[in-house]
């Protein structure tokens, strides 16, 4: 299985570095191109359509291993094939005719549709959740169907949120992929570790035309397939009915979510629209900070490899359900503390900050009163 996997790996990066100089000159042929505004890092007018180019390898790399493996959830490769057609359209037509949020949606929630459809599904009814009877629970499995839909679109629109610097995206999702990679080896999960390794060689041949200086953008067509790849893999991934289950997923994705949460309080804080676009996510602030346009990104790639590590330590964890609600609150409190300090909120909203502050000011003086007396 190891050289399948390695088959796989391989003939997806070999598609993806060949589709995309092809997926270039159409994106030009098309008109789908990326003009510079008062939004954009880029000053040339760039190609898009790239996640057409990621989509296609991944279908061509899926067909060629296929055939031969024996064991592998059927109904998990018809979702990513149905479900994926149905978000790289959308993408496509986005990236050339600049759709409505609404249509867009319309496309992700059809997506995320066609997974539900197919049987995967997030089973709320087997969560082991601590002083929560069982009973109760199960009377409670239908929300199993909003709440896959919710978290396919979220993670979907999340990475699309971070696709603004050349190769970020890209590196984040190729990270992500090869955490999930991971921890489905540690879990023999075979449908995973397959689709894994053909999107993360997907991934990786079109980051050799994508990262900085990028010849060309995946587009809305490749950061909503990233995402709702990503999305539908960790729901294929992660059923055990434990806390841990629940939690590791969200780790893998902690770059892009953190920084969509982050968005939506800022929104909600300086009173605009929560779709309203703005320069104050992650990438902004560190090039705002001082960092090149490759550093920055190098940067949010440390980030997302710290919470791989972590995800895949509380993956293969014994702590009980207090350990990892300690963690998680610990890396809640970490994450308030840095989106503070660089201004991600905004540059004068710094609630946790100035509480620190004034303890640690108070703390102080305290000290100092007890030394000399």
């Amino acid at each position: 299985m190891t050289l399948l996997y390695g088959i796989a790996f391989t003939a997806a990066l070999l598609m993806a570095l060949i589709l995309t100089p092809f997926t270039k000159r159409f994106a030009f042929w098309v008109g789908a191109v990326d003009r510079p505004n008062h939004r954009k890092v880029h000053t040339t007018v760039m190609p898009r359509l790239g996640g057409v180019g990621i989509f296609l390898a991944f279908v061509g790399a899926l067909f060629v291993v296929l055939p031969v493996l024996t064991e592998y959830n059927e109904n998990a490769v018809w979702a990513l094939l149905v479900g994926g057609t149905i978000i790289v359209l959308t993408g496509a037509l986005d990236d050339r005719f600049d759709l409505s949020p609404k249509l867009k949606l319309l496309g992700q929630l059809a997506a995320a549709g066609a997974v539900v459809a197919f049987g995967l599904r997030i089973n709320v009814g087997l969560l082991d959740v601590p002083f929560a009877e069982n009973a109760w629970l199960q009377e409670m499995a239908w929300l199993s169907i909003p709440l896959t839909i919710f978290w396919i679109v979220g993670v979907t629109n999340a990475i699309n949120l971070i696709d603004g610097l050349d190769g970020l995206a890209g590196g984040v999702s190729a990270i992500a992929t090869g955490t999930m990679l991971v921890v489905a080896v540690m879990m023999n999960n075979v449908t995973v570790i397959l689709l894994c390794a053909i999107l993360l060689g997907c991934i990786l041949g079109f980051l050799v035309f994508n990262f900085h200086p990028a010849k060309i953008f995946m587009g809305d067509s490749g950061a909503l397939f990233l995402g709702f790849s990503l999305a539908t893999l960790s729901v294929l991934g992660f059923k055990q009915a434990t806390l841990v289950s629940f939690v590791v997923p969200l780790l893998i994705l902690g770059v892009p979510l953190s920084d969509t949460f982050f968005a939506i309080l800022r929104r909600i804080a300086n009173r605009t629209p929560i779709s309203l676009a703005d320069k104050n996510h992650l990438h902004h602030r560190l090039r705002d900070l001082g960092l090149s346009h490759r550093n920055t990104v190098l940067a949010i790639y440390g980030i997302s490899l710290v919470f791989g590590v972590l995800a895949v330590f509380l993956s293969q964890t014994k702590l009980a359900w207090w350990g990892i609600l300690a963690v998680v609150i610990v890396i809640l409190l970490v994450l308030e503390i840095a989106a503070e300090a660089i201004g991600i909120i905004g540059k004068t909203r710094k609630p946790l900050l100035r509480f620190l502050h004034s303890v640690s000011v108070k703390a102080a003086r305290l000290i100092g009163a007890r030394t000399f007396k």
